[in-house]
């Protein structure tokens, strides 16, 4: 198993600097070589693919292992007064915008696709929110104008815990009932706000422990306690691990700096964690496109490609509606806020907890790995002319 991860590192680390050689996001080159090697017969490389698209070691590796570290490097280094700066923008499109989002796809792919409500909810909900990974990897390189990339950033690590929360919700609904919305809505909230005390809770008591400790060895990995624990914590009383993780990286990586880290601490924990963001970034990007590789698509491709039309037509709607309501975003920015809505790991790893006995399981992961693979290996490689077609940068 070790030598499996060694392996399997050793592949995307050199396939990132093929990349960054030729000036391209990672993450595209990293799923194509994925799917490459899921594809072509290759013997040295057959333990490897057993390997990665296990689903246990899929889902133990983004949602245990990998998923609280990329929400706490992004969360520690976004600066908080940005964010306030811009909360009216982000909130509208981490709630208004998901909501809308999850919505639209309920809907049409119920009506138009004729998927069972379940079904729809639950694609529904794994396509409400931008993957966090897929979008920081990719915006974070092309050098956005700063308030667009705040904006961006914050949308897709907040609306993120929304759709984690609408997953678990859909996953037990099998009527729409005024009662079962109005249950659906309390548990929303108690999830939510529940995740921001235990992660505001966390942030706080670890940035007080800091201002009494200068040592940036024993500083970082408290940092790690913190994002795991928060996460773990969260998830253990049933609330959102992701909304914790990132209100707890958001007060460490303001309050915290400013009360009582010294510069050497400052920069050799942005460093560290900027080395482990990349890592997990890179082996969940290649292990998408292992994944993909292996699924089965006979007899759904019409299904799969009306999903993926209606997943852009939702986020187009939703993205332009939600921002009705703040006059202060350029309409260049929202064409780029739109077609910049990434899928990813996330939604994989989620809809690979699902029983293998539920019903239409396999036509679910079909759709969900295709509109991943479609917004990284088409919005996600446009992206960037997009941005200098319309003068964002």
């Amino acid at each position: 198993m070790f030598y499996d991860w060694i392996l399997l590192l050793a592949i995307a680390v050199g396939v990132t600097f093929i990349a960054d050689k030729l000036r391209q996001p990672y993450p595209t080159f990293l799923v194509i070589v994925g799917l490459i090697i899921g594809l072509v017969p290759i013997p040295a490389l057959e333990n490897i693919k057993h390997f990665s698209t296990n689903d246990v070691v899929f889902q133990t590796a983004v949602i245990i292992i990998f998923l609280a570290a990329l929400l706490g490097d992004a969360a520690l280094k976004l600066p908080l007064d940005e964010l306030r700066e811009n909360k009216k923008p982000i909130l509208l499109l981490a709630f208004v915008g998901t909501f809308l989002t999850f919505l639209l796809v309920l809907s049409l792919t119920y009506l138009l696709l004729r998927l069972p409500l379940q079904q729809a909810l639950i694609f529904g909900s794994l396509m409400a929110a931008t993957d966090p990974v897929s979008v920081l990897s990719i915006f974070r390189s092309m050098g956005l104008n700063k308030r667009l990339s705040i904006i961006v950033e914050g949308e897709s690590l907040a609306n993120d815990g929304v759709a984690v929360v609408l997953f678990k919700i859909a996953l037990v609904t099998t009527v729409l009932t005024l009662t079962g919305v109005s249950q659906g809505l309390l548990i929303f909230i108690k999830v939510v706000c529940g995740g921001i005390v235990i992660g505001g809770l966390g942030g706080f008591l670890a940035s007080r422990i800091t201002s009494r400790i200068d040592n940036h060895l024993v500083e970082i990995g408290l940092s790690i306690v913190l994002f795991y624990g928060a996460y773990e914590l969260a998830e253990h009383f049933h609330l959102s691990g992701v909304i914790a993780v990132v209100t707890a990286g958001l007060i460490l990586g303001t309050y915290g700096k400013n009360i009582g880290m010294s510069d050497l601490t400052h920069e050799r924990m942005d460093s560290f964690w900027e080395v482990v963001a990349f890592i997990a970034n890179i082996l969940i990007f290649l292990m998408v496109g292992l994944q993909v590789a292996n699924i089965s698509f006979a007899d759904k491709w019409m299904l799969v490609v009306g999903s993926i039309l209606i997943v852009l037509i939702a986020r187009f709607i939703a993205v332009y509606v939600s921002l009705i309501f703040d006059k202060g975003v350029p309409r260049p920015w929202k064409h780029v806020i739109a077609w910049g809505g990434l899928k990813g790991s996330l939604s994989i790893a989620l809809i690979l907890s699902i029983s293998p006995t539920f019903p239409g399981r396999e036509l679910l992961l079909a759709m969900t790995f295709t509109n991943v693979v479609f917004s990284l290996l088409v919005q996600g490689v446009t992206i960037k002319k997009l941005v200098s077609f319309l003068g964002v940068k």
